[in-house]
């Protein structure tokens, strides 16, 4: 649309820029269109999302156990499994229920009134009801309520941060554009739906409503873009599988032998639901949740708000880093950066002149204005000039507004006693328009030479990537009566330069090098053009060379098996639009990285659903980045994704600590059961036994492991592949060995109190099995170092959870109530001085076996 005539125009959609659209033409156009309005995907019915937590493998196991329990009369048990299924599908549906509401506040963004062209009368209506062809005004301080190309414009100023993410005001203008492929925010002769203005007025034809809209383009895309499972629930999928099979696998070898034995069918289901029971470490989702859940309440006390629980753990898996440039790696604030003058001594009159031509405001509270403008006033404040004062001594009487085709503007001030005109705009048409320039307070001649040195200077302030603005000023004798621009704004005297800029957070350029010595890829993707792109990103040490440099239109020329071989070789993607950031995280996704997506605007909400995880603004996001993400930054800062990220880490170490724990608990469960069976032995501990085990004693060391304090060189790592399971790094031996060596010793506990006692030999087997577990707790903490290294009391949460499940195993086999209730009894004094002695051989063994391993390394 853009690269078409007016005329063109408006014979295509058939309408009247004088009179507008008729009210017939208005129906007929509807019924191909449609409303003005955008579509929601059609939502998951609350049974169905409560039904999917039923599809797990581990899930399928637990259920038939329940049923299997009932139905051999062990109720207890199958209730408390039954129960612990329930809960989790709960838990997991209300999550989802509070999921996404991005199309919701896409909505919010749309305008609900507008002012319309029809039958040749102005009128205000709903903005649903507008349609292609319909000639629509707006003016400062209105939403667009469609996309449209300008036919009218008096000093128009869009803000579309909203679609591109960069926060200054876009002038417009009505312009054809001859260039192929421009990106949103070089079309500046088209106006968009969310959008904003600033500035002037504008009248436009609307060419697109409702989903064909640019804000309509990105719903769907939100639509289309499916959440992609996290690294945490991916493993613990694997690990449901790998279960799964272990229990079908151990079950049918206890059957066969059970049956080569001559044992009861009875009794061989019996124990192939305890071996069920003890193979599923049912307490584990639990587990996880709250051990995310800990981290999540860690994080909002340190500016980072957790939307989804997984997203926790996948920042630690993070190994790139897409962010956006305005606002996260820049401060978001416009400052001058430098000034130039023919002397040191003209800066006074610099900065009286930026703060005196100025429509900007700051108040303590809040800057209103441009927000190039309210750099200027900051500047004086930072130079001890304060607006109010400097005001107070020059009040504006009189001047001339911004206009794009002059690129300047004017105001006129006196003293009381003399008057003075004040003009700022574009360095070359300022000076083009100056005959002197000021130098040690002198007006002097403008001459060759010394233009040639402004322009000079000025090339340098544009090369940094600076914007640069001239100022210059004309006395008269007495006021000025015509206030035009051939008047005031020629035979200027020069002034000097300022040059500003959006500057880099200083904390950024730390993190980054944090991130880079971590092995995570940050990259810069920014609306903004690419020479300002690349000076930014060069300064916080993202670019290390040009070709890492790539622009949306050099995007939109390759295709995406290129992208894919090449991402890698990228770092800054300056003038992207929606469907390229969409595409860059698909194009590293694609190489098996694990992606951190940035972004504040509505264009940002797709690419942050695809990634892996989203991380929204919270100060200046909007309603749908925020919805789409996984984690808002409250501060708005890269430097908190870095301490995300560091968490995550910790937090996915001790989540693999506490699955270590448990599973070499189950093992040890499993081995205990296998070889009493195989060695035709009484059933060593019934389901009820394992079940408490699993769910109470193990769970409160489990928990602590979750809140292990973190290593201190935990970012000096690099991220875990993709792929790498969760019992990479020997994890699944150290698992075998523990769990054998724990169910040898409640086996060798056994068979001791069997020539005793049946209940006797089950209770010390009980206390043996959860007491040993509870010392193989501290073994765990640490993969390598020894416990007295670490130190016992680093964890202070860890002793608790070991005293609480101490005393709570004393007390099951101490009340007849719960002695009744478990099958358990008292026992002698030398019976617990052997369940004591043996429950500590783990803490031994596994702690000399680091002692080895360090004394080999060195």
């Amino acid at each position: 649309m853009y690269r078409q005539t007016i005329e063109d125009l408006i014979k295509q959609f058939n309408t009247n820029i004088k009179i507008g659209l008729s009210n017939d033409q208005v129906e007929i156009i509807r019924k191909n269109h449609g409303y003005n309005e955008l579509e929601e995907a059609k939502p998951t019915p609350l049974w169905k999302k409560f039904i999917k937590n039923f599809k797990d493998f581990m899930i399928f196991i637990l259920i038939a156990a329940a049923i299997i329990s009932f139905v051999l009369g062990e109720k207890t048990d199958a209730f408390i499994i039954i129960a612990i299924v329930l809960i989790n599908a709960i838990i997991s549906t209300y999550q989802e229920m509070k999921a996404e509401e991005s199309i919701s506040a896409l909505k919010s963004l749309t305008a609900p009134k507008c002012v319309v062209l029809r039958d040749g009368e102005k009128m205000e209506i709903d903005a649903k009801f507008l349609v292609p062809g319909d000639v629509v005004f707006i003016e400062a301080g209105n939403f667009v309520p469609a996309d449209g190309r300008l036919i009218e414009s008096s000093n128009l100023k869009m803000e579309e941060s909203t679609l591109t993410g960069e926060s200054l005001p876009v002038e417009k203008n009505t312009m054809q554009l001859d260039s192929e492929n421009l990106q949103i925010g070089d079309q500046t002769n088209m106006v968009f739906t969310g959008t904003v203005v600033t500035y002037g007025s504008g009248k436009f034809i609307v060419t697109s409503t409702g989903m064909n809209t640019q804000l309509g383009k990105i719903a769907t895309l939100i639509n289309e873009e499916k959440e992609s499972l996290t690294p945490l629930q991916i493993k613990l999928d694997e690990i449901g599988k790998i279960i799964g099979v272990i229990v079908l696998l151990i079950s049918a070898i206890i059957f066969i032998v059970g049956i080569v034995q001559g044992r009861d069918t009875f009794d061989m289901f019996f124990i192939a639901v305890s071996l069920a029971v003890a193979a599923i470490p049912e307490g584990l989702p639990a587990i996880v949740t709250i051990v995310l859940a800990l981290g999540v309440r860690r994080l909002s006390q340190k500016n980072a708000v957790i939307r989804k629980l997984p997203a926790v753990e996948t920042l630690g898996s993070s190994s790139v880093i897409c962010s956006d440039k305005t606002g996260t790696l820049t401060q978001n604030k416009m400052t001058v950066m430098d000034f130039f003058t023919m002397s040191n001594a003209d800066k006074k009159t610099l900065i009286i002149s930026s703060i005196l031509c100025n429509d900007a405001t700051i108040t303590s509270e809040n800057e209103i204005g441009d927000p190039t403008e309210t750099a200027l006033i900051r500047y004086g404040l930072d130079n001890k000039y304060t607006q109010n004062n400097i005001n107070d001594i020059y009040p504006r009487i009189d001047g001339l507004p911004f206009d794009s085709d002059r690129k300047m503007m004017t105001t006129v001030h006196t003293d009381k006693t003399s008057f003075v005109s004040f003009t700022k705009g574009a360095v070359d048409e300022i000076i083009t328009r100056c005959n002197y320039v000021l130098i040690d307070g002198i007006k002097v001649k403008f001459d060759k030479e010394k233009k040639t040195l402004v322009l000079q200077k000025n090339r340098f302030f544009a090369e940094k990537a600076l914007r640069v603005l001239g100022f210059a000023s004309k006395d008269y004798e007495q006021q000025p009566t015509e206030i035009t621009s051939e008047t005031i704004e020629d035979d200027m005297t020069f002034i000097g330069l300022l040059a500003m800029m959006d500057p880099p957070r200083e904390e950024a350029k730390i993190s980054i090098k944090k991130c880079q010595a971590a092995g995570i890829k940050p990259v810069m993707i920014t609306g903004d053009h690419k020479i300002t792109a690349t000076v930014i990103a060069r300064d916080l040490g993202i670019l290390k060379n040009d070709d890492e440099v790539i622009t949306g239109k050099e995007l939109s020329e390759i295709s995406d098996d290129d992208l894919i071989n090449n991402v890698q070789n990228y770092s800054v993607y300056a003038r992207v639009s929606p469907e390229h950031k969409v595409k860059i995280v698909k194009a590293w996704q694609s190489n098996n990285h694990v992606v951190a997506m940035t972004g504040d605007g509505v264009n940002d909400a797709p690419a942050l659903r695809m990634a892996d995880i989203g991380i929204a603004m919270g100060k200046v996001g909007t309603d749908v980045s925020r919805s789409a993400a996984s984690m808002v930054l409250m501060d708005d800062n890269f430097s908190t994704i870095v301490v995300a990220i560091e968490e995550g880490r910790g937090i996915y170490s001790n989540i693999r600590k506490s699955i270590r724990y448990l599973l070499s608990c189950n093992f040890g469960e499993i081995f205990l059961l296998l070889l009493a069976m195989l060695m035709n032995l009484k059933v060593p501990l019934l389901p009820i036994h394992i079940l408490w085990i699993n769910l109470v004693t193990d769970s409160f060391p489990a928990l602590a492991l979750g809140v292990e304090p973190k290593d201190k060189n935990i970012l000096d790592k690099s991220p875990r592949k993709k792929d790498e399971g969760i019992f990479s790094n020997g994890l699944i031996y150290k698992i075998v060995f523990e769990g054998l060596l724990v169910g040898l010793i409640a086996l060798g506990i056994f068979i001791y109190g069997s020539n005793i006692d049946i209940t006797i030999a089950r209770t010390m087997t009980f206390l043996t099995l959860a007491f040993s577990q509870l010392v193989h707790s501290i073994n765990v903490r640490s993969d390598d170092s020894i416990i007295f290294v670490k130190g016992l009391f680093s964890n202070k949460y860890s002793l608790y959870a070991i005293l609480t499940s101490v005393l709570l195993q004393i007390f099951i086999v101490s009340v007849p109530f719960t002695q009744k209730l478990f099958k358990v009894t008292h026992l002698s004094f030398n019976q617990w001085i052997i369940v004591l002695l043996s429950s500590l051989i783990p803490l031994f063994v596994i702690e000399l076996i680091k002692i080895i391993k360090s004394l080999n390394s060195k």
